[in-house]
């Protein structure tokens, strides 16, 4: 008597151990009944490609990419979506039935869902949205919103020539600002989006001024440990709308866990209180 395979997801990264993927995936198989399993993968940067090319033969429809592999990944997928190639990153890989690696990234609709939840009466052409940090997360950032219609995005990042080649990359909506002046730009935003670890549990604290902060704006920060980050607590201290990064980490895991199990969850309340829990 012969009985399907296991399906088998999981997360790559280097270090993985803080990662609140396995508790998210794991929660949703539970829930749908799905008798598979999601894995924290800590793998060193001269072992990824053979480590992901391994993972099929074993089982695995799918893995989610992290820091430091979201751009190597790049180089090892046979296919890859339009969204990723625009971002320059992926954090989804889909191991296909034909044998093909299929790379694509969802952070970008995960950011936008989370602020649409968090925020529903903000309207992304009402005003210029500025941004912390120009690294990975800050470039599915800049491509959602874009994408969205914000008219202006002002950047802001502690190296200047990493900003300038985000700019170069998604053209004359975005302006650079030196990091030294970077409190200056909130007073021109309806948005200001954190994509740093800056505030983030064991990182620096973000040291820019934040008396700009006006009761019309919308405030995001991606960091979700601790949940209510210095930002956010300014933020709400200024009469903002706050909204933490923890409903970011929910939508993104949406269509992975869609594409490799079949079955499309929700980013319902008692998802989130389970992760808080």
């Amino acid at each position: 008597m012969t009985e399907a395979k296991i399906p088998l997801a999981g997360v790559i990264g280097s270090p993985i151990a803080h990662s609140r993927s396995p508790r998210l995936h794991r929660h949703w198989l539970k829930q749908f009944g799905i008798a598979g399993h999601y894995i924290p993968m800590d793998v060193s940067h001269h072992n990824l490609e053979e480590v992901i090319r391994a993972l099929p033969k074993a089982g695995f429809v799918g893995v989610n990419v992290t820091v430091p592999h979201k751009e190597a990944v790049m180089g090892i997928a046979d296919l890859i979506t339009d969204r990723a190639t625009l971002i320059g990153a992926a954090n989804t890989l889909i191991f296909r039935k034909d044998g093909k690696i299929h790379a694509d990234n969802t952070d970008g609709y995960g950011f936008i869902e989370n602020l649409r939840n968090g925020a529903p009466h903000w309207q992304p052409k009402s005003g210029p949205a500025v941004v912390f940090g120009a690294g990975g997360a800050a470039r599915a950032v800049v491509a959602s919103l874009a994408d969205a219609g914000v008219p202006e995005i002002i950047l802001s990042n502690r190296t200047r020539i990493r900003a300038e080649k985000l700019k170069d990359d998604f053209g004359k909506r975005v302006r650079v600002v030196d990091w030294v002046q970077a409190g200056n730009m909130i007073d021109e935003a309806t948005l200001v989006v954190n994509s740093t670890a800056l505030g983030m549990t064991g990182k620096p604290a973000l040291r820019v001024p934040l008396d700009g902060l006006q009761p019309h704006m919308v405030v995001t920060d991606l960091v979700y440990a601790p949940l209510k980050t210095p930002l956010l607590q300014a933020a709400e201290a200024a009469g903002c709308t706050a909204v933490d990064g923890l409903g970011m980490l929910i939508y993104q895991a949406i269509p992975a866990f869609e594409r490799w199990f079949g079955q499309r969850p929700k980013a319902d309340s008692a998802t989130r209180a389970m992760l808080l829990g």
